[in-house]
């Protein structure tokens, strides 16, 4: 690759060169550099009197400006913004010692300086009034040029002494700008003299003018984290859970430097001794978005409390979101958790589907319907109620996107990750895999026993939340594995979800042909329900055994009476094929008539014999 004009000049003094080594497929942005680098080059000028630079000389220090500048906008604090205007200095312009004074109402005080004795905080403290360049310039706001200690002394005998110091042998006083109003004073020494020509006073004046936008900058993001700060105390955490029902949280905000963003998590304690738990996104990761977080979050837990369901709260938050005319929009699930039972009422508005642990271990994303995000307002008011049991030991986890998609990771690739997180351990120690969770996606180094996961650099909010039922005192066989699934008639689209949610539950299935086996006898006889009843198809499945000697049974169930036939269809025949494929590909199937309805049921044995 060629390099830019200039760039040799660059690399002997270490500065990064602008522009140089682009490919080029990047045309547009390395002449837009280019150009901001000829624009600061003009308005570096020649440095002394009427001598021009070399046109190298002069291409690196409009590149120098430009760096400096990008780095300027992204500093903490003053001096580090500082530090990096010290990095200007070259032969040309032998910057020794900053100081920037901050005006009030009456005084003038220096807020930081580099280069400059220490002497207490009081110490460059002065009157407006003041005989002294840096009180003149805050005064009238022009700069302030002094070309040697004699020219300091005789325009400025009462001020000499508060500013010249051994070595300085010129000086510029320069206005800052902050929020649009003249707020302070730049100073930057020099340990030679130096002759302000009209090219070098511009130059020196954009320097003050990128001061003036960092130290704005520092403010803002100054504030924004302690505003941001408030925010997270008033999220705290969430309570251990009720009798019969644990729960663990985590949170780590968007590497942006907020401490929180849009994402929050709450739980609720309801009539009748239920939990209600909700997390949820709401869009963007700036400290607006933190601000409709708190609002939605309180707004939600009111609705909760006031005893709406899941459908209704998320009914009434979404008109609470579109009302505020903030063209924002949240993700949400909302969950009703009865405690005696196990039974979770839940109600999805967008947000990423939870995902079940077994209790041994198994990983399985449970698909539960939903509606849109909140606060679009597209008269769609529709989240519909999902109903699934937690069985003792089993635990549902809840988490935003950022948890998935952090680190480069698409919902794919993300979701497997999270699912060697969560597999190992016990379900006993709830706060453990909640850490270990957390620490494979934003911690990936082995963190401290005990400790919360180091906020590493995230290109998103993370929440989590995860709820178990808890054991009785009579000890459950947690070597199993079921699945729970009901299909209504105007779900069609759930039969991809019950395929998913198989592959989950055999993922580790000895022999992967019978995977496929399975998926196929699944589908035909959720399907054969969907289109021969008016009724919903509820599915159980059952895993017992040890691995590679485990058995599986499937069963489907309807309300309808009529019982299915074996056919002989056709070549061409489009249905009729369902029990015929039970008799081929399954070790034992059977047909059992129930009070109401009908069940349909099939077992494949891990180590049975091959499929014909």
């Amino acid at each position: 690759m060629e390099k830019a004009e200039g760039s040799q000049g660059a690399e002997q003094t270490g500065v990064p060169h602008v522009g140089g080594g682009r490919e080029h497929g990047n045309t547009e942005e390395y002449d837009a550099e280019m150009r901001q680098v000829d624009a600061l080059n003009r308005l570096a000028g020649p440095a002394t009197g009427g001598a021009g630079r070399p046109p190298d000389d002069l291409r690196h220090r409009g590149a120098d400006l430009l760096v400096t500048g990008h780095a300027l906008a992204r500093v903490a604090s003053l001096g580090e913004a500082l530090t990096l205007i010290s990095g200007l200095t070259d032969p040309s312009l032998p910057l020794c010692s900053q100081a920037v004074f901050r005006a009030d109402r009456e005084t003038l005080h220096c807020v930081g300086q580099l280069g400059l004795r220490d002497d207490g905080r009081d110490a460059y403290r002065m009157p407006l009034g003041t005989v002294h360049p840096a009180a003149q310039v805050a005064r009238t706001g022009r700069p302030v040029f002094l070309g040697s200690p004699q020219e300091f002394r005789d325009r400025f005998p009462e001020g000499h002494s508060l500013s010249t110091h051994a070595g300085h042998e010129s000086w510029a006083f320069l206005p800052l700008t902050t929020y649009g109003q003249l707020t302070g004073v730049w100073m930057a020494a020099f340990d030679a003299p130096v002759t302000i020509t009209d090219g070098l006073g511009v130059f020196l004046m954009t320097v003050a003018r990128l001061l003036g936008q960092s130290i704005e900058q520092t403010y803002d993001g100054q504030a924004d984290r302690a505003l941001s700060q408030t925010l997270r105390n008033s999220l705290g955490g969430v309570g251990s859970g009720v009798d019969g029902l644990s729960v663990a949280a985590r949170y780590v905000p968007t590497g942006g430097g907020l401490m929180v963003g849009g994402d929050w998590f709450d739980s609720i304690a309801l009539p009748g001794g239920r939990l209600g738990l909700v997390i949820g996104d709401v869009q963007g990761h700036d400290l607006q978005a933190a601000g409709l977080m708190s609002r939605l979050r309180t707004a939600i837990h009111a609705y909760a409390a006031e005893g709406h369901g899941p459908d209704a709260v998320l009914v009434r938050a979404s008109h609470f979101l579109a009302s505020l005319g903030e063209d924002r929009f949240a993700t949400c699930i909302y969950l009703e958790a009865d405690p005696a039972t196990g039974t979770l009422r839940i109600a999805r508005a967008g947000h990423p589907h939870p995902v079940l642990r077994l209790p041994d271990g198994t990983c399985v994303l449970k698909h539960v319907r939903g509606g849109l995000p909140l606060g679009l307002d597209l008269d769609e008011d529709d989240y519909p109620v999902s109903v699934v049991t937690l069985r003792e030991n089993e635990i549902m986890m809840l988490c935003t996107d950022g948890l998935i998609e952090s680190g480069g990771h698409d919902m794919y690739t993300g979701w497997l990750r999270v699912r060697d997180a969560l597999e190992p351990g016990s379900a006993g120690d709830l706060g453990g895999l909640a850490d270990r969770l957390m620490n494979a996606v934003v911690a990936p180094m082995e963190a401290v026993k005990g400790e919360q996961p180091a906020a590493a650099f995230t290109e998103d909010d993370i929440a989590l939340l995860l709820l178990r039922r808890d054991p009785s005192a009579v000890p459950v066989d947690g070597t199993g594995r079921n699945l729970r699934f009901t299909l209504e008639q105007d779900q069609a689209q759930g039969l991809a979800d019950a395929r998913i949610e198989f592959q989950g539950l055999l993922h580790d299935w000895a022999r992967p042909e019978q995977v496929d086996t399975v998926l196929l006898l699944v589908s035909e006889l959720l399907g054969n329900v969907l289109v021969h009843t008016e009724q919903a198809a509820a599915l159980r499945a059952d895993i017992h055994g040890s691995h590679g000697r485990r058995r599986l049974r499937v069963e489907v169930s309807d309300r309808s009476d009529e019982v299915p036939h074996r056919r002989a269809p056709g070549e061409l025949s489009s249905s009729g094929r369902g029990l015929v494929l039970l008799d081929l590909l399954a070790h034992r199937w059977n047909i059992r008539p129930e009070p109401e309805g009908k069940t349909v049921w099939f077992e494949l044995d891990e180590d049975g014999p091959e499929e014909p």
